[in-house]
């Protein structure tokens, strides 16, 4: 019986055919390409993406999971908040395991803070109308994705009235990150892999300046296996061609000009700002903060909170994961003392984060 040529890991199958030959083309260059979403990575490593790519093509993590980049003294905030100001912490179930420079929030939950898991904003508005007496708190992270709830609770809180509810905002937008990546020196990126989730907000024209600007092929693709090949190709052809443009090969779900009613909603609750990244640094107008409209329902200013504090534990790498500059495995401490049971740094407590998906994927080994 002849191999399936349908099943993308037979070398028969014609994107890998397309990568071997496109491999070949550009020997000897070592091409490095960046998935931008922690759901990226954990494709990747799920169908042994990296197995199936000419030895040199590279495929690294970026800073695509939004746990990951949220730096360590927000945690400390929440943590405060919590045990000294006694208020109800509601937080997606990643944020609990992620260690501050003094405590975790799962720390502070043994030790009697009330600290809830949820899964939906809407919980967190819940908790706050059934405890009138007490101010709850929502912890407010991650990407174009997740902010759109966040501004729709923000919204409900100010048109019910509903002072006891606040928002520890955290929330960052991807374009500023990509284009910090793309102006550090010590890092060489041949390309990217746009992420499929925030391009459906932001739509694929966003990313038109890494073609324009700084000459870098991008490709906005979905999910699946096939979806990634299909945009490494794409990012491949480009490089031989030396005509770097924007694709889209996610056009089901992606525009170009993406969603106007959640960059509508986003619009109207937040203003751009300056923020922290963990191992970033602060990269300009990459954060979102609340308006001035929504400020009695800002946790910043009502508990008088200053702009959170970085920090990485001793010879945690986490930083150099986030920008690509090393593998996972390539830290002192993967797979030894950081591990998803006692982890040490961000990158090894999100399910999307680096570090946690090599170490169930790939363990201590190179991805081949």
């Amino acid at each position: 019986m002849p191999p399936n040529s349908s099943n993308p890991n037979n070398p028969q199958h014609p994107l890998i055919k397309a990568l071997t030959d496109l491999g070949h083309r550009l020997e000897p260059s070592k091409v490095k390409i960046m998935e931008v979403c922690g759901t990226h990575t954990v494709t990747a490593q799920q169908v042994g993406l990296h197995s199936l790519l000419p030895e040199n093509i590279r495929l690294i993590s970026g800073p695509g999971c939004p746990v990951c980049v949220t730096p360590a003294g927000y945690i400390d905030q929440a943590v405060y908040l919590a045990t000294e100001h006694n208020v109800h912490i509601s937080s997606y179930g990643d944020m609990l395991r992620v260690p501050g420079v003094k405590s975790s929030l799962e720390d502070a939950r043994r030790r009697g803070a009330q600290i809830s898991v949820i899964y939906t904003v809407n919980e967190a508005l819940n908790t706050a109308r059934q405890n009138p007496d007490q101010t709850t708190v929502f912890l407010g992270i991650g990407f174009e994705t997740t902010t759109p709830p966040t501004a729709y609770a923000l919204q409900t809180a100010k048109k019910e009235g509903l002072t006891n509810f606040k928002v520890l905002a955290a929330h960052k937008t991807i374009i500023p990150a990509m284009e910090a990546l793309l102006t550090d020196s010590e890092l060489s990126i041949d390309g990217f892999l746009a992420p499929g989730h925030v391009s459906v907000i932001i739509g694929s024209n966003a990313y038109n300046f890494i073609a324009e600007k700084h000459l870098r092929p991008c490709v906005v693709t979905g999910f699946d296996g096939e979806q990634m090949m299909m945009g490494i190709v794409r990012i491949l052809m480009q490089l031989v061609e030396n005509q770097p443009k924007i694709e889209n090969v996610y056009p089901s779900r992606v525009t170009t000009t993406g969603n106007p009613h959640a960059q509508k909603i986003i619009a109207d609750t937040f203003t751009p700002a300056d923020s922290a990244w963990r191992g970033l640094g602060v990269i300009p107008l990459s954060g979102m903060k609340i308006r001035p409209e929504f400020a009695q329902f800002d946790a910043h200013q009502a508990f008088n909170l200053d702009e959170p504090d970085d920090h990485e534990p001793s010879g945690c790498r986490c930083a150099d994961v986030l920008k690509g500059m090393i593998l996972p495995n390539e830290c002192p401490l993967f797979a030894k003392t950081c591990t998803p049971t006692t982890p040490v740094g961000a990158c090894m407590v999100s399910r999307e984060g680096s570090c946690s998906v090599y170490y169930k994927y790939a363990k201590a080994g190179v991805p081949t």
